[in-house]
């Protein structure tokens, strides 16, 4: 399945591409936790943007912040892949492991969930690449101001706010189980 991905992407890499997976999970997770979905922007749609702002916007009404403790990605598969509408969708099953509790916010007493144990979840991702899209590095310019970006950190540009759009080049998640 790889070599017939990479007839469409030919810099793709499976290894590499795993990491990322593996990386951007860990950090929705984070980004869920510091109630700062901005820092994973770049990473996701527009419509998992606003599904995950709406949810931290409920947890910051009730006064709870979501703990995701001990995570870690147990192992992330490439299950599927697909060509269609110029762009290349890649499916991922990914097992992660983390105990999932909510904590009062101002106090920080345990509310409810599992902070015991780390249970298990399974979730199924979509990534969409556009098949013509641009080759990018680890730094870009900002197409608003031109001043240069680690899209590796939060995607924002530090001068003038505005968040790179990385479905112009690299994968972003189309949709997520989480």
């Amino acid at each position: 399945m790889i070599e017939e991905i990479k007839k469409y992407d030919k810099e793709f890499n499976e290894d590499v591409f795993i990491g990322k997976v593996d990386r951007i999970f860990i950090m929705i997770l984070d980004a869920i936790m510091e109630r700062n979905i901005l820092n994973i922007k770049h990473y996701i749609n527009e419509e998992i943007y606003n599904r995950y702002t709406e949810l931290v916007n409920s947890y910051n009404e009730k006064n709870v912040i979501r703990i995701f403790d001990e995570m870690n990605v147990k192992s992330t598969k490439i299950e599927n892949y697909e060509v269609k509408d110029n762009c290349i969708y890649v499916d991922v099953v990914l097992i992660s492991r983390y105990m999932d509790y909510y904590i009062d916010a101002k106090t920080g007493d345990y509310i409810s969930g599992v902070n015991t144990h780390r249970i298990e979840e399974e979730h199924k991702i979509r990534f969409v690449k556009k098949l013509n899209s641009k080759n990018i590095g680890v730094t870009i310019n900002c197409p608003t101001c031109g001043n240069s970006l680690n899209v590796n950190d939060s995607g924002l540009c530090l001068f003038c706010k505005n968040v790179i759009d990385m479905s112009e080049y690299d994968y972003v998640i189309d949709e997520i189980d989480l």
